[in-house]
């Protein structure tokens, strides 16, 4: 057994020492991931629908106007002798420096371009003069085909908000608005540009205030039939609910759940990331104005309805389908509490997790890989998961994929999640897991990946719920000197851990 004396502690770590010493018997007998203050959650709760408070408003962001800028530049010209490139840098460098968001602001050298020649103004300007003729329809879709590829082409070009300052959001959400004019391929283009368009808080208020929930979940209503219509809908409903509290609420108000299922159950095959995607973003709590977020309450909502056991279903196409990993995510993002978890166990959930975990590392996706075991480690917070899991030879199948992705430190990572939960409470899985090597997989990536931060903390974790109510594995744990080594030279958290399990011992 390791032995290291508190005076040689204060000779080579004194703060440490003194910190090690006053949290010893603060510390947690175990580690519950599912604890909301841990780095990595697993969230297993039941909370009571709760009143959504908005927090105090954001600081206002300065801005400035095209023709306030352009006024600037032309001042720079004309009363400080700048030649235009000078002008335009000083513009902007003077402006950045006080604060001023510059986004949407068209920055082209006077006399070598002008603001009406941005292509994405053109555009827009363009649209604007359309009707619904037929001949104007098939220019509209060019257009807005156009539009597409100036903000998906350069990365960091700033077409998405030049578009959205210069009327771009309202201009097609009045486009999608004209249902009984406008024919399916308009339509498609218009959500998909509209999508691009919905990417930042202020640009989700806007769609809000254009009444666009009302109009997607419309559009998602009359054109469920087209395939086209409902991913590049939904992708409309994913982008407008990021990180906007009120319009998850009025998605729910306006029963999306319902939609969601009715799509799942008619055209689980073709479908697109987006409505993956619009189920996570509706179940997250990512709008920091909001105190209390209503999620968990949407979260058992859908569960109720039956997404839970309609994205299982999705789950059984496995690697074949392209938007696996989006499934994964958004059936975590229901399983909120116990029940649901049970519950996708019983339709088959855990089985079918264990075949992509499998076909994953058969086939070296570490995505796949990555996604499955966060799902499975979420899914193992239930009790009778657990037995579930460790029955079908679980553990051995994980370690199995932990060998196959043994130079990847976060497949690594999610895989000892799931050991951490699965020995939580159960000195007998602990012992099994032990069997099965979680104990030499975490001694050999902290060793391997001494510079991985959060690898040392997930392992840490993993051992110190292996070694909490079985002794047995204590000892195996200190008989190891490259153990000893690698936790005493690790990060303040692995040496913190690492002292509080010899003081079990």
């Amino acid at each position: 057994m390791l032995s290291i004396s508190g005076e040689t502690l204060e000779t080579v770590y004194p703060f440490r020492t003194m910190v090690f010493n006053n949290m010893t018997s603060e510390l947690l007998t175990e580690v519950d991931l599912t604890d909301a203050y841990l780095p990595h959650p697993h969230k297993i709760e039941e909370e009571e629908e709760e009143e959504t408070f908005m927090g105090p408003p954001s600081k206002n962001v300065r801005t400035i106007s095209q023709e306030a800028f352009d006024e600037l530049v032309k001042e720079n010209i004309e009363d400080l002798g700048l030649d235009p490139t000078e002008a335009l840098e000083d513009a902007i460098q003077t402006l950045t420096l006080q604060g001023v968001d510059l986004s949407g602001i068209v920055t082209c050298v006077p006399g070598e371009g002008s603001v009406m020649e941005n292509p994405v103004i053109k555009c827009l300007e363009r649209l604007k003069e359309l009707g619904f003729d037929d001949d104007d329809l098939d220019e509209m879709v060019g257009l807005l085909d156009e539009l597409v590829g100036l903000f998906t082409g350069v990365e960091g070009s700033g077409n998405v908000a030049i578009g959205v300052r210069n009327g771009g959001l309202e201009l097609v959400c009045s486009i999608c608005s004209n249902i009984p004019i406008v024919p399916e391929k308009v339509l498609v283009s218009a959500l998909k540009t509209l999508a691009l368009l919905i990417h930042d808080v202020q640009s989700t208020e806007m769609f809000r205030s254009s009444d666009g929930p009302k109009m997607v979940v419309g559009i998602l209503k009359d054109g469920s039939e087209s395939l086209e219509v409902v991913n590049a809908g939904f992708a409309v409903v994913a982008a407008a609910a990021t990180g906007n509290e009120v319009v998850k609420e009025l998605f729910i108000e306006l029963k999306i759940d319902e939609l969601i299922l009715e799509v799942l159950n008619k055209q689980s095959k073709g479908i697109s990331q987006g409505l993956y995607d619009s189920i996570r973003v509706l179940l997250t709590p990512d709008d920091n104005r909001v105190v209390a977020s209503q999620v968990y309450g949407y979260a058992r909502r859908f569960a109720k309805i039956g997404i839970a056991i309609a994205l299982v279903e999705s789950l059984r196409s496995g690697l074949t389908s392209p938007s696996l990993v989006s499934v994964s995510v958004a059936l975590k993002a229901v399983a909120v509490n116990d029940e649901i978890c049970k519950s996708i166990a019983e339709s088959g959930g855990i089985n079918i997790i264990f075949k992509c975990i499998d076909d994953s590392g058969e086939y070296g996706n570490k995505i796949v890989a990555r996604a499955c075991c966060s799902l499975l480690s979420k899914l193992a917070g239930s009790d009778s998961n657990k037995s579930a899991i460790v029955e079908k030879e679980g553990m051995n199948k994980l370690i199995q994929l932990a060998a196959r992705f043994s130079d990847d430190p976060s497949v690594l990572q999610e895989v000892m999640s799931i050991f951490t939960v699965l020995c939580l409470r159960s000195p007998d899985n602990a012992a099994r897991a032990m069997e099965a090597g979680a104990g030499d997989l975490a001694i050999q990536a902290m060793e391997k990946f001494s510079n991985v931060q959060q690898l040392q903390r997930s392992s840490c974790l993993m051992i110190r719920n292996l070694v909490a109510r079985n002794p047995e594995n204590r000892q195996v744990f200190f008989s190891t000197l490259s153990f000893c080594l690698v936790a005493y030279h690790q990060a303040d958290f692995s040496f913190f851990f690492f002292f509080h399990v010899a003081s079990l011992a």
